[in-house]
């Protein structure tokens, strides 16, 4: 190993179920328009499936992300539930303590990333072995970029997707599904349309009229809950309705003059969307960084909860680094543990656009003190916060009146380098130490 070898940063690291971008905007896509075929690929039940084969629950309703006190209270929210579970009803978000209602003898295991990150690095190199192109998208879904067999026979694309699968159940034990399509938007939606472990093809005008047309508008990414609404009042229910009678002028009114022709186009199954190897290196997230936190237990403890804040700050500015932004406007909230009880929101800046942890966690401990100080005075128990970037600068340019202090920078870059090389749990501020007690943490709850 060289003397001088610097290792890379890594985004994504602890950042858990991120979606870091989608084909919706148009920096991420590309730029020449032409045919192309894309494959998607999604584990059935992720972690869910990993635990049945690593403990042999096979056949068990089980769920990951509940666990019980040591009073028998059932804790925790619902990360994902294998089919055995969702036949009572058990769905990803809901709490622990729902799905034990539906089913009581529902079987509860906590998240462990680090198993799970190495089967999904596991898959990854798989792929890379049957296609030059390889986006892992998320710990359980990837694309390829399939054009190479564009103008291939559908019986050879199938049996390319066949082979995949058989790959990666060699390998791992576990299934998935398979969605090939001209876009980018359309495979990712034929992947969910024979789970667990089927195979899909969109090839066609036919294929998309059967296949895909029929399905909601929900089911599009880029279409949440209100502009769900905004597109329903227009008269469009289906992605078909869109496709057949849909205006790309309704859509522009709707959302604006760029954001609104990339939704319709993604709907319509007209997108350019690019396939990002892993973060690829001119990738630059868009609308900045985000961190939050759960806690076990509520908490009243000022300084265990300003030791959260600590986490999230230490977190935020290491991927601000990762990605070469900075900012000086940042926002977030706090939500407590009592049902009923607002969430309070919370905007702060530093003196200048930065990345370094000092300046940020001063300007926000100015901010949001007071207000933790008095629901702490009130008894009102914090359970969770939200922290990220408001405003991002993408430029190296100085600010006017501020300067990060060049002995600040060079500490930090190395404590990224150690983190980098060695993992994030080796080398932490202080105060990131002195944090709510609790098996905050998962595994620990495992028995």
């Amino acid at each position: 190993m060289g003397k001088n070898k610097s290792y890379s940063y890594q985004p994504g690291r602890n950042v858990h179920r991120i979606t870091l971008y989608s084909t919706v905007y148009p920096e991420h896509q590309y730029t020449s328009k032409k045919e192309r075929l894309y494959l998607h690929f999604d584990f059935a039940c992720f972690y869910a499936q990993v635990e049945q084969l690593r403990k042999r629950l096979y056949g068990l309703p089980l769920i990951i992300g509940g666990w019980r006190k040591e009073n028998g209270t059932v804790k925790g929210i619902v990360a994902t539930a294998s089919y055995e579970a969702r036949a009572f009803g058990i769905k990803t978000g809901m709490s622990a303590l729902e799905a034990w209602q539906l089913c009581p003898y529902v079987c509860m295991l906590q998240v462990d990333y680090d198993a799970y990150t190495a089967i999904s690095e596991q898959v990854h190199i798989i792929m890379k072995k049957l296609a030059p192109v390889v986006e892992r998208y998320s710990m359980d879904e990837y694309f390829i970029e399939l054009t190479f067999l564009k103008d291939a026979g559908r019986k050879e694309i199938e049996s390319f997707a066949q082979r995949l699968q058989d790959d990666i159940f060699r390998a791992t034990g576990l299934v998935g599904t398979v969605g090939i399509a001209r876009s980018k938007t359309y495979s990712k939606l034929a992947s969910g349309l024979n789970k667990p472990k089927g195979i899909t093809l969109i090839l066609t005008d036919e294929d998309e009229r059967n296949q895909v047309y029929p399905l909601p508008l929900s089911k599009v990414w880029g279409v949440g809950r209100r502009r769900h609404e905004h597109i329903l009042a227009e008269g469009y229910s289906t992605i078909g309705d869109v496709a057949d009678k849909g205006n790309v002028h309704t859509f522009i009114r709707l959302f604006g003059a760029n954001f609104g022709k990339m939704l319709f186009l993604t709907i319509t199954g007209k997108d350019q969307g690019r396939v990002m190897e892993e973060i690829s290196g001119d990738y630059t997230p868009k609308h900045g960084v985000s961190y939050g936190h759960t806690f076990s237990e509520g908490s009243c403890d000022v300084w265990r909860i300003r030791g959260e804040f600590a986490a999230a700050v230490q977190q935020l500015c290491y991927r601000m680094r990762s990605y070469r932004i900075r900012a000086n406007s940042f926002s977030g909230m706090i939500g407590f543990n009592k049902q009923g009880l607002p969430e309070i929101g919370f905007r702060f800046v530093t003196n200048g656009c930065t990345n370094i942890d000092d300046y940020v966690f001063s300007a926000c401990m100015n901010r949001i003190m007071p207000a933790i100080e008095r629901a702490a005075e009130q008894k009102m128990e914090i359970r969770n916060l939200v922290l990220g970037t408001h405003q991002i600068d993408k430029t190296s340019q100085l600010n006017l009146f501020f300067t990060d202090e060049e002995a600040h920078i060079a500490r930090f870059k190395a404590v990224d380098e150690i983190k980098n090389r060695f993992g994030h749990q080796y080398i932490t501020k202080a105060n990131t130490l002195f944090r709510v007690k609790g098996n905050t943490h998962f595994l620990a709850r495992n028995v």
